[in-house]
Formats: structure tokens, sequence, C-alpha cells
């Protein structure tokens, strides 16, 4: 797996919204919102992370896991969501951070404006009432760039995350160029993604890994991209990308 810079960040073009970045040692997000909350979204971050560091200062397994971790009932809520997720995908807690934390940023600054992106890594959560389109992103596929899920007003809030086995900087044992699941939770989509991004190591893999996706509870959809080969299941509806 190599690690790229996050130049597709470059194209975004949310209508209407002021975009800026929020970075806090490990979680570098970009934000768009209808203005400029970048002052909340780092305290909201700062939060999050707190939360995070502090429970995993004494369990330590829970950021080293592959598997799934029990986690008591007084645990920080986000670790909670963690964990839940992670159980019902079958894999570690942390492979849901990206996208827990993206949900409670952007629910965060919803009480702030009414259309609010925010991208973690790849991983988004959107809030609003007006249609988006999410590029798919998918490494050195023909395919990358090409197609985008759209977001009907009717289906926000909701979460798209993407897992890879040949680009960016998490963890994943198959070799899909992506694998997007839109889930209203985001910390499930972002599990699930890495669950079926697991699975995925060729073209033949695509239809399997799509019902994998779609026999657990709460996806919405899934998109998976194997080199040349892509495959939709569930409520997902793919656009052209016009360039």
């Amino acid at each position: 797996m190599t690690w790229e810079p996050r130049t597709y960040r470059r194209t975004v073009d949310a209508v209407g919204l002021v975009t800026f970045e929020v970075v806090l040692a490990e979680t570098d997000l970009q934000i768009s919102a209808s203005a400029d909350l970048s002052g909340i979204a780092a305290d909201l971050v700062r939060s999050l992370r707190a939360d995070l560091k502090g429970y995993i200062a004494t369990h330590p397994r829970f950021a080293e896991s592959y598997v799934p971790v029990e986690v008591e009932p007084g645990a920080p809520e986000i670790v909670r969501a963690m964990a839940d997720a992670a159980r019902v995908a079958g894999v570690g807690p942390m492979a849901a951070v990206a996208g827990a934390i993206a949900e409670r940023v952007a629910r965060g600054l919803a009480g702030h404006a009414a259309e609010v992106i925010v991208e973690n890594g790849g991983d988004l959560f959107v809030i609003g009432r007006t249609q988006r389109l999410i590029a798919l992103v998918a490494g050195d596929s023909p395919l990358s760039g090409t197609v985008a899920i759209a977001l009907p007003p009717e289906m926000l809030p909701t979460a798209v995350c993407t897992s890879s086995g040949k680009v960016g900087h998490s963890v994943s044992h198959g070799s899909s160029h992506a694998v997007t699941i839109v889930a209203s939770d985001g910390a499930l989509a972002d599990a699930v993604a890495t669950a079926v991004g697991n699975t995925v190591h060729d073209a033949g893999d695509v239809e399997p890994a799509l019902e994998r996706a779609r026999a657990i509870e709460g996806v919405r959809g899934a998109v998976v991209i194997a080199g040349e080969s892509i495959g939709a299941a569930g409520g997902v509806t793919l656009v052209p990308v016009r360039g």
C-alpha cells in the first residue's frame, strides 16, 4: 500500500459553501459549511481526541486489536460507537475512527450551519438539503474519478466511507482500488468498508463483496472497484463525472 497526498481535495467543489481545513495531530479534516466554522470544528476535534486518547491510555488493546473489543457502558460515547460498529463488521474498533469523527464533527457543526460536509481521509459525513455528488477516487484504476455517488436530499444526513488496498494510510488486507459504503452511521460505514475491503483481491471478488455489504444491517448501499471492474448494490445511484 502506498500513501498519497490528499490531492483529491483540490477538486472539491461544494457549491455555495465555504471550505476550510482543521488539522490536529493525526486528524486532518476538510470541511465545507455555510460559514467558516474552523474554530468550533477545532474544539470538537480536540474534545473527541481527548476522549479517545484518554480511553486508549488505560485500554491499549482498543487501539491495537484487529478484532472487536468489548468496552464498558461508561466508556466515552465515541468509544462505544466505534466498538459497536466494529462488532457488527467483525473488525478492530480503530477501523471505525475516521468515520466516527467525521460524523460527530458534522453533527456538532449542524447547529451552526444548515449544510455541512466533513471529510476525514476519504471518509465523509454529509448534512443538508442539497444534492451532493461524491466522486470515487480509486488510485490507478481507470475508473478513478470517472463516477460519483449521487446523494439526493432525502438521503441526508449520511456517511460515505471508503477503504482501499491500493492507496491511503489505512490498513487493508485486500487489494481493492476502492470499497465505498453508504450508511446513516459514520462509524459503521467506516468499519464495514474496511471489513468488505479485506475480502477484495481481484475483479472476481466484486459481487461477493457487494453481497457481504448488503447483508449487514444499517448499510444503505455499497460500491466496489477492482481494476476495471465496478459494482454497486443497495440504494446507490452512480452518475458520470463530467470533466
